[in-house]
């Protein structure tokens, strides 16, 4: 029986086509529309093989309106994770990310009241909570983005509390997750970032596989426990798996925020031991300056995904590396090799 169909914006990229998995063997029809500029349309062949089911792939740009509508018709609810979402790239190019992470999703909310659909599931982000005030952090803490990428995801936001505020029939969910790990179990999807990654992990499976030397280790004098940042990990498949419960979760008008994390911080050097277990070699690392704006300790606090969602993140950090290491294994070179 098929549950419904659903928009997914982004559905190509890495968070997107585990949560393609999904929704696919929850018994949803799924329409990606994504314009490949950070994603391989190989990642939906592969989510096809791992479900045995079909799904509908659109290229296409959220910020080209007429397109967006013509691929939205049909549909009944939206994931949207479309956007650009590098710290650093943003700090340099403030400017394009405004455009593409918010007047994007102005059009995608445009688009939605002209279809009369009012189901949508936000990818947003604790970087909105910035320099954490206390811990763990909950989704009242106030917002503080520390560069342009998070204030995006904060803006983001606020756009789908105005659009709620004004048509009350609006059901809205935004998920504020925090680190995503990991790979699907079968080795088939997983993260493979243009360039140079942006994330600790997936340069971690690069150094391991040989694709690069060392990983740079940034600051070593932060207040934890071993003087490297403690962050909130969490496997992939498990947020996926969240989305689906947010998705389901919307039955009563209104817009909620929730946290999707594991609640449980680890830091650099806790990662790299794990790695190391998984792949079985050692990782060189190198301590070098801190980044600005980088943070010692952030983890989330999860209370509200296990009420609200009746979620929680069951995947442990070994699972994560094991699952890391065996799609950088076999696929040395990311979707392209």
């Amino acid at each position: 029986m098929i549950k419904g169909k659903v928009f997914v914006t982004g559905g190509a990229g890495y968070i997107g086509s585990h949560t393609c998995v999904e929704l696919l063997e929850a018994g949803y029809e799924v329409v990606v529309y994504d314009n490949l500029s950070n994603s391989k349309q190989q990642s939906l062949d592969r989510v096809q093989t791992i479900t045995k089911k079909s799904l509908v792939f659109i290229q296409g740009d959220i910020r080209d309106e007429d397109s967006l509508e013509k691929a939205m018709i049909g549909c009944d609810s939206v994931i949207h994770f479309a956007g650009l979402k590098s710290v650093g790239e943003s700090v340099q190019y403030p400017d394009l990310y405004v455009d593409t992470n918010i007047r994007g999703t102005g059009c995608v909310l445009r688009v939605m009241s002209k279809l009369g659909l009012d189901k949508i599931v936000f990818s947003s982000s604790a970087t909105v909570y910035g320099d954490p005030l206390f811990l763990p952090i909950s989704e009242t803490h106030p917002l503080a983005p520390t560069n342009p990428y998070g204030q995006t995801k904060s803006d983001a936001e606020t756009l789908f509390q105005e659009q709620q505020n004004q048509s009350p029939n609006w059901k809205v969910m935004l998920l504020r997750y925090f680190n995503p790990v990991g790979a699907h179990q079968s080795g088939l999807i997983g993260e493979d970032p243009s360039g140079i990654p942006n994330n600790l992990m997936p340069y971690i499976a690069q150094v391991a596989v040989g694709r690069r030397d060392y990983l740079q280790v940034f600051g070593n004098d932060y207040d934890t426990l071993d003087g490297t940042g403690v962050r909130d990990y969490i496997h992939v498949v498990d947020l996926a798996k969240g989305h689906l419960r947010a998705l389901e979760c919307l039955v009563k008008p209104g817009c909620d925020v929730v946290n999707l994390g594991t609640g449980k911080g680890y830091s650099v050097l806790e990662l790299i031991s794990a790695f190391e277990k998984a792949c079985r070699k050692t990782i060189p690392y190198k301590i070098v300056a801190r980044r600005p704006g980088d943070i010692a300790t952030c983890y989330a606090d999860v209370t509200k995904s296990k009420k609200l969602l009746n979620w929680q993140a069951e995947l442990d950090i070994h699972s994560m590396c094991e699952d890391v290491w065996r799609w950088q294994f076999r696929n040395p070179g990311g979707y392209s090799a």
